[in-house]
């Protein structure tokens, strides 16, 4: 690395857009990304929508415990 670095013809913001949503990436440990599998295989479903639903039963459990 450079010990200094010339940010003078610098454009603040070039790349920032209001209202950008991000889909950050989630890493499942192994044993529980075979466990999603197998239910997204078994109703024919992609992975995503699997994880979707038990969080969604899962926040609404929390929702009901308080």
């Amino acid at each position: 690395m450079k010990k200094a670095y010339d940010f003078s013809k610098g454009e603040r913001g070039k790349f920032y857009r209001p209202g950008v949503r991000l889909n950050l990436p989630v890493y499942l440990d192994q044993d529980v990304m075979a466990f999603v599998q197998r239910i997204a295989r078994k109703r024919k479903v992609d992975v995503s929508a699997v994880v979707n639903r038990l969080l969604k039963t899962d926040m609404e459990l929390a929702e009901n415990t308080k």
